[in-house]
């Protein structure tokens, strides 16, 4: 008869429960976030485009709802979105070049990630008003 296999206890797989939250993690988890929501935000441009390429009555409808202020903010959320996603994937191209990997540098691209894409935001937003008229 076979000898039974004797069961080895191997270490279990390192899980989410045993790392201490840090603003790294915040960011890759929001860089995923902005990813889908400029799947979504590119909808709005494809609407836009439909309505701009059909009918008056159409584009005035899209534009109503853009200059609403429920489409003004979901088109400053988009804003935001895009330029967070850019400035993400700008900080993983910095890590690719073997630069930044540092904790304390990592700390500092993160942050600078979400200051930069509020900043940008708001500056655009800015601009673009002070060019309405």
């Amino acid at each position: 008869m076979a000898e039974p296999k004797v069961q080895i206890e191997r270490p279990l797989s390192p899980h989410l429960g045993i790392y201490r939250f840090s603003i790294t993690m915040a960011m890759s988890i929001v860089h995923r976030i902005t990813g889908s929501a400029l799947y979504f935000g590119t909808l709005l441009l494809v609407w836009w485009l439909l309505a701009a390429s059909s009918s008056a009555k159409q584009f005035d409808i899209v534009s109503a709802f853009f200059a609403s202020w429920f489409g003004q903010l979901v088109l400053f959320g988009y804003t935001w979105a895009l330029l967070h996603h850019m400035l993400g994937g700008i900080r993983h191209f910095i890590w690719d070049t073997a630069h930044g990997l540092e904790p304390g540098e990592r700390e500092f691209l993160a942050y600078a990630t979400l200051v930069g894409s509020v900043v940008l935001t708001l500056a655009v937003w800015m601009l673009g008003y002070m060019f309405k008229g």
